[in-house]
């Protein structure tokens, strides 16, 4: 539960450093920079929380609803933070 703690909680911090900072850089500043920067960690960590979203699934016992805002909220800024208070404390 720890590891997916602390993926939970680096993946909300780059999805939003990439949907805040970053986009809005590469558009307004014509700077693609910081988006090659976060894009591939952010990546990695997306594709770590879902592995062990599903993982948890089967450990923690997980209905079909729980599962469901749990993957749904990588989707969303913030979504990882509610997460690790509702689901994973």
């Amino acid at each position: 539960m720890k590891l997916f703690r602390l993926i939970a909680f680096l993946e909300g911090i780059s999805y939003i450093l990439l949907l805040f900072i970053a986009v809005p850089i590469k558009y307004l500043a014509d700077d693609p920079t910081y988006v090659k920067l976060l894009g591939m960690p952010h990546g990695v960590l997306f594709m770590a929380y879902i592995i062990l979203s599903i993982y948890g699934k089967k450990k923690y016992k997980w209905n079909n609803l729980e599962f469901f805002i749990i993957g749904i909220a990588s989707l969303i800024p913030f979504g990882t933070f509610y997460v690790d208070k509702k689901y994973l404390k």
